[in-house]
């Protein structure tokens, strides 16, 4: 680019993430200098070039994680993050081209030719102070952005400016698209170091009023007994904050867990109440279960993602309850059956129970006890099987027909309980309880 008449630098997440010492995940280069059709030209010659994001300046080089961008103005002409007209501009100045970005921690110019730093907004004072800090005016253009500083407070251990949170009280959400809401919510948990410090921002931005279900936590008391932290919303920022300790650093696990984590005690403003001698909150983990499917369902239409979260919050007490009765196999495996990874359920147990400081965070004993049980019986990870499956019902003389379902629910449940340990002793079962005698 540099032959061709053009300077590119670094800019965004790359440079801040090389500033605070850490590793890289993308990089951005934007190219002052040269006009769209040279640069498409002094790219193609090396790299094979996606264009779906030509009409606003960008360019991805295929295989790689290299986005490169001009400089460009942008007008507002619609609602959301995309109501923008954009226009590239070669020459535009480079502090105007910093002007557009979100943050000024994203706002930092590295040219690796010349070993240059540009910093036009002050980004790196802002990250040396762990300041979150808007580059100008244009912020308030786009809705998004208040996400983002929501997952950036996490991710960094940021402070939002007393101007950035005004600016944020006075936007709207503007009908943002779900995914883009999903997206920012994802990297929160996913990426969050202190979870807490972005849904602090939240509610300090005052966009916890497009989350009702999390606005609705704030102020429900909890029995200080057992919760001396204080209300749901504080139990529930705590409890953030210890999945972020133990994530495992597999996207899918991590994504399920922690979103069950936030959801697991949205049911409690709904069954809440003060008794003579404490405060209830009978059948909450039940009652989470529709607030929790509304909250997703308004940022994912993922139905497995959504069923997965669910269940975990509608049996999140169960590792507890299993403990200190000792349960037997047959509670276990029905448990396995229900939420199909038991691992996962103890994390969000694990994360729930550790979530009430200045009670002490222990080694969860019920967790280490239920998996170790459930490693034993092999579903640890995994829901129990059937053992009988409709060609054992063909293979012993039964003619198919609606009665399967029947048979084969009933053989599991005795499967589960422990009456049945084999096919013969299922054949007998069903011999015993159909029909007659079977082939």
């Amino acid at each position: 680019m540099a032959a061709a008449g053009g300077r590119a630098w670094l800019v965004g997440g790359g440079v801040r993430d090389a500033a605070l010492g850490r590793a890289w995940r993308d990089v951005d280069l934007e190219v002052f200098h040269l006009p769209p059709e040279k640069l498409v030209s002094a790219l193609g010659e090396a790299f094979e070039l996606d264009l779906v994001g030509r009409a606003y300046g960008i360019y991805k080089l295929k295989g790689t994680p290299i986005d490169v961008g001009l400089p460009r103005r942008e007008s507002k002409k619609g609602r959301g993050h995309r109501g923008f007209a954009v226009q590239a501009e070669p020459d535009l100045g480079l502090a105007e081209a910093a002007a557009r970005r979100d943050f000024t921690i994203n706002a930092i110019y590295f040219d690796p030719l010349r070993q240059e730093v540009r910093d036009p907004c002050g980004g790196l004072r802002d990250l040396r102070d762990r300041c979150l800090r808007h580059t100008s005016a244009a912020f308030a253009e786009d809705p998004l952005r208040v996400l983002r500083g929501m997952q950036f407070v996490a991710r960094f251990h940021l402070e939002a400016a007393p101007e950035t949170l005004a600016i944020c009280r006075r936007m709207e959400r503007e009908g943002l698209a779900p995914e883009r809401l999903f997206e920012e919510w994802d990297k929160l948990i996913l990426r969050g170091h202190q979870i807490s410090l972005g849904l602090k921002f939240l509610r300090e931005t005052g966009w916890d009023r497009y989350f009702p279900e999390l606005q609705a936590l704030q102020g429900v008391p909890q029995d200080p007994r057992h919760h001396p932290e204080g209300d749901v919303w504080v139990h529930t920022l705590h409890s953030m904050d210890a999945f972020a300790r133990q994530r495992l650093g597999q996207d899918t696990e991590d994504r399920v867990v922690g979103f069950a984590v936030l959801c697991h005690d949205f049911g409690k403003p709904a069954s809440t109440r003060q008794m003579p001698d404490r405060i209830r909150a009978l059948g909450h983990e039940a009652a989470g279960e529709e607030p929790t499917r509304a909250f997703l369902g308004r940022m994912t239409s993922n139905r497995q993602l959504m069923r997965d979260v669910a269940v975990l919050v509608r049996e999140h007490l169960k590792p507890a309850m299993l403990y200190r009765d000792r349960s037997r196999d047959a509670a276990i495996l029905r448990l396995a059956a229900r939420v199909g990874r038991i691992d996962r359920l103890v994390r969000v147990a694990r994360a729930d129970s550790s979530g009430r400081p200045p009670l002490p965070a222990d080694s969860f004993p019920a967790g280490a006890w239920l998996l170790a049980q459930a490693c034993r019986l092999g579903v640890c990870d995994t829901a129990p099987q059937p053992l009988v499956q409709g060609r054992d019902l063909l293979a012993w003389g039964l003619e198919a027909g609606e009665e399967f379902r029947d048979i084969l629910g009933r053989c599991f449940e005795a499967q589960l309980d422990g009456e049945i340990q084999d096919l013969e002793q299922a054949r007998q079962l069903v011999e015993r309880e159909f029909g007659p005698e079977l082939g």
